[in-house]
């Protein structure tokens, strides 16, 4: 910027946008004081490189103005995970469930695991049974994003809010209002953040 640029001529823009041409750096830098602006290099690897005429100072506040209204509005995708036994007690199916409709009304993913030990691997079907009548039970709020699949001793499906149950979350957040509780330790719920979802067809 201004006197720390070490090239002898620059391609000069205006400070609306305007080409100036290519001009020798003092002539830049005259043309900089007699405005009252800074000679700011945008493109230093260009030959000749481009500088342009800008207030420095008002450049970095709106820009980092604009950056931190970015990361306002920017909605981080996170996941949630809840483990459930093909065999589960209906008290703590229920239980579980709640978590789940929590997580959905807080417009988070939720990756539903079955766990499988010993004899339960031969009985997959347990595990899909469960899995669609949580899905079932669920669908005001969210819908099967990934189908129940088998990995290894689990069979995994996720769980995705509704895009309406997604913007009542982001709008509770934004009136202040309490996000979803976490479960108590033990409840078996985990947190994953995850990269930002594409979208996806209800």
């Amino acid at each position: 910027m201004n006197e720390q640029i070490r090239a002898r001529e620059v391609r000069l823009v205006g400070p609306e946008g305007e080409q100036v041409g290519i001009v020798p750096l003092e002539r830049a830098l005259q043309l900089a004081a007699d405005v009252d602006l800074d000679l700011v290099e945008v493109a230093p690897m260009a030959r000749p490189p481009v500088c342009k005429l800008m207030d420095f100072g008002k450049f970095k506040y709106e820009s980092a103005l604009k950056a931190r209204e970015a990361r306002r509005n920017q909605q981080q995708t996170v996941i949630k995970e809840m483990k459930l036994r093909p065999k589960i007690d209906p008290h703590d199916y229920e239980t579980k469930k709640g978590h789940v409709v929590r997580f959905l009304k807080a417009g988070d993913k939720v990756k539903v695991t079955i766990m499988f030990r010993g004899r339960e691997q031969s009985r997959p079907e347990l595990g899909f049974r469960l899995l669609r009548r949580l899905s079932e039970e669920i669908s005001e709020l969210g819908f099967v994003e990934a189908s129940p699949k088998q990995d290894g001793r689990n069979m995994i499906m996720v769980l995705a809010p509704h895009r309406a149950t997604k913007a009542a979350a982001v709008a509770a957040v934004a009136a202040g209002a309490k996000p979803a509780r976490e479960p108590r330790e033990g409840e078996g719920a985990d947190v994953t953040p995850a990269a930002p979802a594409e979208t996806t067809a209800e």
